[in-house]
Formats: C-alpha cells, structure tokens, sequence
C-alpha cells in the first residue's frame, strides 16, 4: 500500500511536471496550446494512473504552476482551465475503475470522452457565470472547447488509449481488472 501511494505520488508529480514542460514546446507556435492542448495529456494520463485524488491535484496544479513559471496560460484563463483540468484528472481517476464493458480499450474510450465532456462542461459553466461572466457566451465556449481544438481531441483520443494500455502490457501500470 504504501509503495503504491509512493508511485502514485511520483507519477502525479511527473504528470504536474509535464504540465509546465510540454506547453513550452507548443508555444512557440502562435496559438498552438489552444488548438494541440498539450496540457490535458499529462493530466488525463495521471487520473488514468493515479487514481482521482492524484489527477484532481495534478489537473489543477498543472496550469497553476505553469501559470506563475511560464506566464502560460495567461492569469485571465487560468481559473477556468485549472478547474477544467481538474475535473479531467477527477472523472478518470473516478471513472476507470468503474467502467466496465467486455473491451480494455472501450472501457478507456468511455472514460476518456466522458472525462473530456465533463471537463469542457464545467469549463464552460464556470466561465459563463464566474470567471469570465458577461464576455463568455455559447459561441465562444464552443469554438474554443470543440471547434479550435478538434486537434488537441483527436491527439488525446489517440495517444491517451495508447499509452494506458501499453503501460498495462509492459507492467509499468496495473492492468484494470485488478484495480478495486
């Protein structure tokens, strides 16, 4: 137990990590942490490895630190995209354990979009009636949740399956259906 929580913190932190690293990267193109979302993928990753508490604190100390290291994301996005990210690590670390259907593969796929749908739901809640209350609407949440960054969606439905379950196979990750 106590070596899990070890490994479990470790990874966390390794995700948080990542949270600053891999952002720098896609900056230096104009407008490419909006469209890539480099962030999210340590973040869902985390929840998917660590479990929810890990992926809850990682989701949103990821683009707090980032935040006061790189100046990225700016301070007006940040509240909204720490809870957004938050929610992230929250619902995979929630969710996987729970899913279950007769596929590894499925049971990430619904976690993953169920995650990334709750995530972009709440982003948006928040942002209409507290962050950013007045200048946010309906249009503007959709073109930056779905539409802008169709990329960075088509990238976590990619690589996140893909890493969970080869993590699974080389014995770095437990496999699911030992998980409680």
């Amino acid at each position: 137990m106590r070596m899990r929580r070890t490994k479990n913190l470790i990874v966390a932190a390794m995700c948080t990590a990542l949270c600053v690293v891999l952002p720098m990267a896609f900056h230096m193109i104009p407008n490419a942490g909006s469209i890539f979302l480099p962030m999210h993928l340590p973040v869902l990753l985390c929840g998917f490895l660590c479990g929810w508490p890990y992926g809850l604190c990682c989701g949103f100390l990821g683009p707090v630190l980032s935040s006061l290291l790189t100046g990225m994301p700016p301070a007006a996005f940040l509240p909204g995209m720490a809870c957004e990210l938050a929610v992230y690590g929250l619902v995979t670390g929630l969710l996987f354990p729970l899913v279950r259907t007769r596929s590894r593969t499925a049971n990430v796929y619904v976690t993953l979009v169920a995650a990334m749908l709750c995530g972009r739901a709440v982003s948006g809640v928040l942002n209409a009636l507290i962050f950013r209350a007045g200048d946010y609407s309906m249009q503007i949440w959709f073109a930056a949740s779905f539409t802008t960054a169709l990329p960075g969606i088509a990238i976590q439905l990619v690589l996140i399956p893909a890493l969970i379950l080869v993590l699974e196979k080389a014995g770095a990750v437990e496999p699911q259906t030992n998980r409680t």
